[in-house]
């Protein structure tokens, strides 16, 4: 008989393929191989986290007050990478620098994306989206020319949104929230002439054509064909709407889904599910809150409302905030989404099976964490939580489990 021996390639291949099979649904011992261990410390009420993609390893922090800063190895430099205090209105807590994304061929371009509140003088706050570039001569530091790409008139200091993300399709979406006051006052979210309490989709290497319906009081992007309200009655900016405060969502970087943490009123929070390029759905609001009718919001228009595939009350939770599907090294953990909770900063891993989605809280987060402002992840897929309050940003650290029961 001829006994053949397996190289080490050979017997990780075989391990992995079996961590695949188990990992279909995780039991609560496999909670014993996550822990959080701080990675970036001393921050001012950090709001997100993002990679650039473009292999350099370095993430980028926001702190809501306006700096961007750059991190690498746990060590945040002096000199923020862009400084943005003057420009920016933070003195409400859903004001300030809110959101920012690389353009897909930034390692060539240089181009990045910003999300943040102003105050203009007279009037109401702005919501801005704008543009930079980094500088020629330090990638670590930004240029400060600025070029407005959108701005959306804001009725409150609340609700502002404020995330955004290219998707796989190469377009900017951002999340906007309804404009604020309680019922969706001012009947946004259900309105197809306006921004508020939608996701925008905008082509930001592209420009205005003739015949376009542009919402924005600055116009300076495209409109992708392929958007649900393009050449019809509505914004040509909308890609989905009744959302209430979309304050962080996701692309699912295997599949191009998408997943909305929506702020919730008084009872329920929500996360939405997009499929990939499946544009002009009805998140529902104001006429339903979650999955739940809401009589006193507005009449419900267009499509018939999509429910959430997440939801969870109130008391000690009240705002919920959207993570990632995780597709990064560990295949025991591929395909959980990772989401929180502002208030009570519980952390549940939530997977879809047979029967729906189901969410398992991961009992060691919430007595460490402080205020999960945010979710993130690096250009290998490691996830990281934002702590606001702390001023800390923790990476998720998951341990391998060589071997596994009958497997030994």
């Amino acid at each position: 008989m001829q006994v053949r021996s397996c190289t080490f390639e050979q017997m990780k291949h075989f391990t992995l393929t079996i961590l695949m099979i188990l990992s279909s649904q995780i039991s609560a011992q496999d909670f014993d191989l996550l822990s959080l261990e701080e990675y970036a410390t001393g921050l001012i009420q950090p709001v997100g986290i993002v990679h650039a993609g473009d292999g350099s390893g370095r993430l980028f922090l926001l702190e809501q007050h306006g700096f961007i800063k750059v991190v690498k190895n746990g060590i945040v430099n002096a000199t923020p990478f862009l400084d943005l205090t003057g420009v920016i209105d933070n003195t409400s807590s859903e004001q300030g620098l809110l959101g920012l994304a690389f353009h897909p061929d930034y390692a060539n371009n240089g181009y990045f994306y910003v999300n943040y509140t102003r105050d203009p003088g007279p009037g109401n706050d702005l919501t801005t989206v704008a543009r930079y570039r980094v500088s020629a001569g330090n990638p670590d530091v930004a240029d400060t020319a600025e070029t407005k790409l959108l701005e959306i008139p804001q009725d409150a200091a609340n609700h502002n949104g404020g995330d955004l993300h290219f998707g796989p399709d190469g377009f900017l979406y951002i999340a906007m929230g309804d404009g604020g006051g309680s019922n969706d006052f001012y009947g946004h979210a259900q309105d197809p002439l306006s921004l508020k309490g939608k996701m925008l989709r905008i082509d930001v290497d592209g420009a205005p054509v003739e015949g376009d319906v542009l919402c924005g009081l600055i116009q300076n992007y495209g409109i992708p064909a392929s958007n649900p309200f393009a050449d019809s009655e509505g914004c040509d900016e909308i890609w989905s709407y009744g959302l209430r405060n979309p304050w962080r969502f996701s692309f699912d970087r295997n599949t191009g889904d998408m997943y909305i943490g929506d702020v919730g009123q008084n009872l329920w929070e929500e996360i939405d599910f997009e499929p990939a390029a499946a544009g002009g759905r009805n998140y529902g609001w104001s006429c339903r809150e979650g999955a739940h009718d809401f009589p006193s919001g507005n009449a419900c228009i267009g499509v018939t409302p999509t429910d959430p595939v997440i939801e969870y009350t109130h008391n000690p939770h009240c705002s919920v905030t959207g993570g990632y599907i995780y597709r990064g090294p560990n295949p025991l953990f591929n395909g959980y989404y990772f989401y929180g909770d502002y208030c009570s900063d519980v952390v549940w891993l939530a997977i879809e099976g047979d029967a729906g989605w189901s969410s398992t809280q991961w009992p060691l987060a919430a007595p460490t964490l402080d205020s999960i402002s945010s979710f993130g992840e690096d250009e290998q897929g490691n996830l990281y939580i934002v702590d606001r309050n702390a001023g800390k940003v923790y990476r998720i650290v998951m341990a391998w489990r060589i071997f596994a029961d009958s497997f030994e």
